[in-house]
């Protein structure tokens, strides 16, 4: 979710559907999704089998716990299963798949930590994820669906985010934390790689290249997909921060490739200044570096956010650079009442504000492969609910280009 992209341009080529750039990436014939020849249209369901604070705060109040790691330690083991199972149960249900099929789309990323797979001894992490993990697949043949399996967390904390499942120190390169990847990733593809449902499985999420030895993430996602290629799923791989159009040069004679870049305009201090009109240019320019690569690529995380206001956004107990609490950030504006709470509660600007900049990045990113938004739901984060985005009409019903957004909104 740190994508650092500011780069502001015009919008001019972006209504163009036959601009769309044709990726040379091989395919085998036998996938369950036809990457050439239709878009991903999808939604993240986050927080379900990987706790974020941002998006169950009510998971974490009253604790000092900043990640699932912290809150399992302090819990202890037979209370943290308690607590996390009731999650598990209720937090999504087969009746949020329905809905998301029923919204148009084609897709869910769910993503799933490593512990839940293949646990390591004397980590606090409580198991049984996994096994509702197989049901959400079962959930998602049901209603159409189709499911990009997402690793998370690894071992060690890829990225040292808390959405790795341990906020922090960046460990993932060290001792046998790449093997036990490597183990994990291959138990899914025995387990679920021939479950109807899954399309795609992608290798890590996040990991934050800059921190990282590049080779050492490149070996690892040729062994992935080594291990992967004679399946019929999309071998998925995040751009681990280093730029969406930097993979061309990378992957020759590897099939089924799909490039995952996450685009979020709000954790830097530029760009939670920028104007409504500013951040859709910036989404523009975006989709134009997706739709030139030669890969499959699709923004895999995205918001309507335009704000980085949602509490604990930045990690449990931490401010926001909008309105100077967080880091020293200058002062932008009031975050108080505005960018919290639920869809129908904001204001009718803000409402305004947040539909145009939802439908101009569905347009943007339908240049290249298309698109899954961050996240289907929360608990008090509207920009980033999808489901109250669709419920309240900010988020388009049916699912469409909207072509005419350009004119409509007077962006030039």
């Amino acid at each position: 979710m740190w994508n650092l992209r500011k780069a502001v341009v015009g919008v001019v080529g972006l209504l163009s559907v036959s601009s769309y750039a044709s990726p040379i990436t091989h395919a085998r014939r036998d996938l369950k999704f036809d990457y050439n020849g239709q878009k991903v249209r999808g939604v993240n369901l986050g927080g379900w089998f990987v706790l974020e604070p941002w998006i169950t705060p009510s998971m974490f109040e009253g604790t000092a716990a900043v990640d699932e790691y912290t809150l399992t330690q302090i819990l202890g083991k037979d209370a943290a299963y308690s607590k996390l199972s009731q999650h598990w149960n209720s937090f999504i249900t087969q009746d949020d798949f329905r809905q998301i099929a029923a919204a148009g789309l084609n897709h869910v990323r769910i993503p799933i930590g490593y512990w839940s797979v293949i646990p390591i001894d004397g980590e606090p992490f409580v198991q049984g994820a996994y096994d509702k993990f197989g049901q959400a697949l079962d959930w998602a043949q049901e209603a159409g669906l189709k499911v990009m399996i997402d690793l998370h967390g690894a071992p060690g904390s890829q990225n040292g985010f808390d959405n790795s499942g341990r906020y922090g120190q960046i460990l993932w390169t060290q001792g046998d934390s790449v093997p036990h990847t490597i183990k994990v990733l291959n138990r899914i593809r025995d387990d679920f790689a021939s479950h109807p449902a899954v399309s795609a499985i992608q290798l890590l999420n996040e990991p934050l290249g800059p921190n990282l030895n590049m080779d050492t993430v490149r070996q690892f996602y040729m062994d992935g997909w080594g291990n992967l290629k004679d399946s019929n799923v999309a071998v998925v791989f995040h751009d681990a921060f280093q730029g969406v159009t930097s993979w061309n040069d990378w992957g020759a004679g590897m099939w089924n490739l799909m490039l995952d870049t996450h685009h979020y305009e709000i954790f830097d201090n530029g760009q939670v200044a920028m104007s409504p009109a500013e951040h859709i240019k910036a989404a523009c320019n975006f989709g134009n570096q997706m739709a030139s690569n030669n890969k499959w690529t699709i923004s895999g995380e995205w918001t309507g956010a335009m704000t980085d206001c949602a509490k604990w956004l930045n990690g449990k107990d931490k401010g926001a650079r909008y309105d100077g609490t967080f880091n020293g950030a200058p002062k932008v504006g009031d975050c108080t009442g505005k960018y919290s709470g639920t869809v129908a509660a904001l204001s009718d600007e803000d409402k305004n504000n947040i539909g145009r900049f939802i439908e101009a990045q569905l347009d943007a990113y339908e240049k290249a492969s298309g698109w899954i938004f961050w996240t289907w739901k929360n608990e008090g984060a509207p920009e980033w609910h999808m489901q109250e985005l669709l419920a309240n009409g900010l988020f388009p019903q049916p699912l469409r280009l909207c072509r005419s957004w350009a004119v409509r909104l007077g962006v030039t």
